[in-house]
């Protein structure tokens, strides 16, 4: 293992594609302002930090490891693409397998398999929930995001999504709707702070399982992320318990393409267990 910053890409087999992330293999002796400072330096919207495992953590030796996860401006709970670029990096270098990670969030088990010489990764979410908006908060959204109520698609009642963190779920009524983001950056980051927001979910559904999505991410000082895994588990929550789709089902999410950046997610749900899995393909930048 090594503390060099290594620089991998998510939820895409192409290194132009999916959402890039930083990932330090060792971590041990970097403090929480270290951490901070690679993560703003590199500047993507976020980096993970490996450290040992906590003592008990049920795992296979050598597989098991403490993760946080540094944007620019903050630590988040829990990051869904930077635990896949976490995963794969892992995988190449001890080998496809089983891989128990413990973040601020829970306990999340990682799956990583060789797929058509790719490496892919499967993440098992912390037990999701959702709960409602209040509506001054909801208009403060939309104000902020610059969309009229009329934008919203009246499918998708707006909730507050978690699977290891906090995302706010809206529905666009249109695809175009979707593609025109432009938002008060200042605004809605103020909000999201004052909500414990991570991202906003923005979604489009283009088929019974097929999604289009984008999240702003002000609060971690970028302007979009281009592809979000957590959010994907907290969508997949959501999707579910709203009806939108059946217990046990297989979303297709993508993510990315409006920023010259396209990637795909996979959300899987299966019936009686609450968690939700998410995977996607990862690969080494540069």
């Amino acid at each position: 293992m090594t503390n060099d910053v290594l620089r991998y890409t998510a939820f895409s087999r192409d290194p132009q594609g999916g959402n890039p992330a930083g990932v330090v293999l060792d971590a041990e002796g970097l403090d929480d302002a270290a951490m901070l400072a690679v993560a703003a330096e590199l500047g993507y919207s976020e980096t993970a930090f490996l450290t040992a495992p906590p003592r008990g953590l049920a795992g296979e030796p050598g597989r098991t490891f403490t993760v946080r996860y540094f944007s620019p401006r903050t630590e988040v709970p829990f990051c869904g693409h930077a635990t896949v670029a976490t995963a794969v990096a892992l995988g190449e270098r001890i080998g496809p397998g089983e891989l128990v990670l413990a973040t601020r969030a829970g306990t999340v088990p990682v799956s990583v398999t060789s797929e058509d010489g790719a490496l892919r990764a499967v993440l098992t979410s912390v037990e999701p929930h959702t709960e409602e908006i209040a509506d001054a908060d909801l208009a403060e959204a939309l104000a902020a995001l610059g969309w009229p109520p009329a934008d919203l698609d009246p499918a998708f009642p707006p909730r507050i999504a978690y699977a290891g963190a906090r995302h706010l779920v809206l529905g666009a009524a249109t695809r175009a709707r979707l593609a025109d983001l432009a938002y008060d950056f200042d605004r809605l980051a103020a909000l999201m702070r004052r909500m414990d927001l991570v991202t906003v979910q923005l979604v489009h559904r283009a088929g019974p399982t097929e999604f289009h999505v984008r999240n702003p991410f002000p609060v971690g000082g970028v302007v979009e992320d281009p592809a979000t895994g957590a959010a994907a588990a907290a969508f997949g929550a959501y999707a579910r318990e709203a009806g939108l789709v059946p217990d046990d089902a297989v979303l297709t999410l993508h993510q990315g393409a409006d920023m010259g950046r396209p990637g795909v997610l996979t959300v899987e749900l299966r019936a009686g267990d609450p968690r939700v899995r998410v995977g996607g393909t990862g690969v080494r930048i540069g």
